[in-house]
């Protein structure tokens, strides 16, 4: 436990800590909820699209399949630019996808397949999934590292500061109990000391009276 002052002044301000710190701490444990709720949701989302890339693919093969000539189509197309935008999640800035621009070769007009087009656009959609995925799990890394910061301010409140705030209080008051109970004894003993110095007084000026008087002619 760390060092104080037993006085008034640190008991002041020790609670004053502890307010401070059970007023954050519902606001941690809040966005740290908030946090696992959106990695939940990311995860579903990858999730959803990793469904949808393998129902591409699996159509796209099926399609290709039917035709007697099939094509590599792999340099057909490819992702020019990436356009992102950006989002503020529970104080966490994070990338958000929002379209790919795609930059297509050039196909020997008489030698490609009529199909061609339409598979390069599968191959698209495929591409621009997959980098929908890539800033998803840029969005979890980046939540993952808040909510391992949030959690171990959370656990620093609640096992370490607010207790030993409370500690220090009781301590404390402890310390001045006595102090104050000490100082009512010593205030008692002193006036009876006054009161017994009174009555000696008093009786030694009587035995002087007395004195007098049996000396009087």
């Amino acid at each position: 436990m760390a060092k104080i002052k037993h006085t008034k002044n640190e008991l002041k301000s020790q609670r004053e800590a502890l307010r401070r710190f059970e007023r954050f701490l519902p606001m941690l444990q809040l966005k740290k909820m908030q946090l696992q709720m959106e990695l939940q949701s990311i995860d579903g989302q990858v999730a959803e699209k990793a469904a949808q890339e393998a129902d591409v693919r699996a159509s796209l093969d099926r399609w290709v399949s039917l035709f007697a000539e099939p094509m590599e189509l792999d340099g057909m197309t490819k992702a020019a630019r990436i356009v992102l935008g950006e989002s503020n999640i529970a104080g966490v800035s994070v990338p958000v996808f929002k379209d790919v621009v795609f930059e297509r070769a050039e196909p020997e007009l008489f030698e490609s397949p009529p199909w061609l087009d339409d598979a390069v656009e599968v191959m698209e959609q495929l591409i621009q999934n997959r980098i929908a995925i890539r800033v998803l799990e840029e969005q979890k890394r980046l939540i993952g590292e808040e909510l391992r910061t949030t959690a171990q301010r959370v656990n620093l409140f609640e096992k370490v500061k607010i207790p030993e705030a409370r500690e220090h209080i009781r301590v404390i008051k402890i310390f001045l109990g006595d102090q104050q109970t000490a100082g009512v004894a010593r205030a008692k003993f002193a006036k009876g000391r006054t009161v017994d110095f009174a009555e000696s007084s008093q009786l030694y000026a009587g035995a002087e009276e007395a004195v007098e008087r049996v000396g009087d002619p």
